[in-house]
């Protein structure tokens, strides 16, 4: 665990793997929309939480984690959090009126200062079940926190977050999944739609204005962990980061809590 650091940057890359208000969303292209996140301006500030890998129904300390996110959210005043995906172990869910959702999700961030909106990515246990439960609306009116999209843009107004469906990218799931089943109801074909998935996020960032830029997914595409690079993201998304010739600070994937606060062009993390 590391302790917490702050860079001033003039410009940043991310890699991270509210009381209800009015979601607004304009269309990007094909495959991203960009949704509006509106932020207290007062202090010109963002503060979110970021969590991964966390759908344990309670167990494995999942509900020991809740409550200290609930004690750093209320402190900071967190605007939203951030799920860089596997959401629902082991299998994801088995469709929208599964119990789980409330055993894993509802039942277990209750504090007060976690009810802000969770903006929500997928990762590779997600796709073993319905993956089309957790991309339905439904799901919105069982917990008005809830929000999950393969691939989007949530537009914070000091910072942009592009959110990567990276899970169809590695090669393993679809050639080597061993005795698991993937759902991959809108993916195939898999080439077209990785094509079109790198041809949008280019095309949003390079015209993105934002001062923050910070990209999220589930896989990590360098990592000195035990699963290691993730070399299908290393060939074919990190050229398009590199491209933009921004600087990248820290690349955060699914093991990951975060605690990031954007102030003018300071960030601290704590990981």
């Amino acid at each position: 665990m590391g302790g917490l650091g702050t860079s001033s940057l003039s410009s940043l890359w991310l890699w991270l793997w509210i009381p209800t208000f009015i979601i607004l969303s304009v269309s990007v292209s094909a495959e991203l929309q960009r949704f509006d996140h509106p932020v207290n301006a007062a202090d010109a500030s963002l503060t979110f939480l970021v969590i991964g890998d966390w759908g344990r129904k309670g167990t494995y300390n999942q509900s020991q984690v809740a409550f200290q996110m609930g004690r750093v959210a209320d402190k900071l005043n967190i605007d939203f959090v951030v799920s860089t995906g596997d959401n629902f172990y082991d299998d994801g869910l088995t469709g929208i009126h599964d119990p789980a959702f409330q055993y894993s999700f509802s039942n277990i961030y209750t504090a007060n200062s976690l009810q802000n909106q969770w903006y929500n990515v997928l990762g590779n246990h997600d796709y073993r079940g319905d993956v089309k439960a957790q991309l339905n609306p439904i799901l919105q009116n069982i917990d008005h926190r809830w929000f999950c999209q393969r691939s989007f843009i949530v537009d914070a107004e000091i910072a942009e977050f592009f959110f990567v469906d990276t899970t169809p990218f590695v090669d393993k799931y679809f050639f080597k999944p061993k005795d698991h089943k993937y759902d991959w109801r809108g993916v195939l074909p898999r080439d077209k739609y990785l094509s079109n998935l790198l041809k949008d996020l280019e095309t949003a960032l390079k015209d993105s204005t934002a001062k923050w830029k910070i990209v999220v997914g589930h896989h990590p595409v360098r990592s000195i962990g035990h699963h290691g690079d993730t070399k299908e993201l290393v060939t074919h998304l990190l050229p398009i980061l590199e491209v933009t010739h921004y600087q990248i600070e820290k690349i955060l994937s699914w093991p990951t809590m975060l605690i990031c606060t954007l102030m003018g062009t300071t960030i601290a993390w704590n990981t």
